[in-house]
């Protein structure tokens, strides 16, 4: 973090002093990754590596998720209606 800013600036007028002293604590003590884990993100982005890979059949999971998507869309639209075991 480069120096210190007033988080009120981020807030809507009239927030109550207690919510912005929380704010403030929050920022100050949240965690910072380890220098080894910036130095190697840093060094990943430099480089333009990308550390995850396409999963194998990337297009038959697409098709897959969206087609149990839609049964249980056309599921829920026959329930709403009336038709099937779960109608009503």
């Amino acid at each position: 973090m480069t120096g210190t800013r007033d988080i009120g600036l981020d807030l809507e007028p009239g927030t109550p002093p207690e919510l912005i002293r929380l704010a403030e604590r929050l920022e100050r003590e949240r965690p910072v990754p380890s220098a080894g884990f910036r130095g190697e993100l840093r060094r990943r982005l430099i480089a333009g590596q990308s550390s995850h890979s396409r999963p194998a059949r990337l297009r038959l999971l697409i098709a897959g998720y969206a087609g149990s998507g839609s049964l249980l869309l056309l599921a829920g639209a026959a329930s709403a209606a009336g038709i099937g075991p779960l109608g009503a």
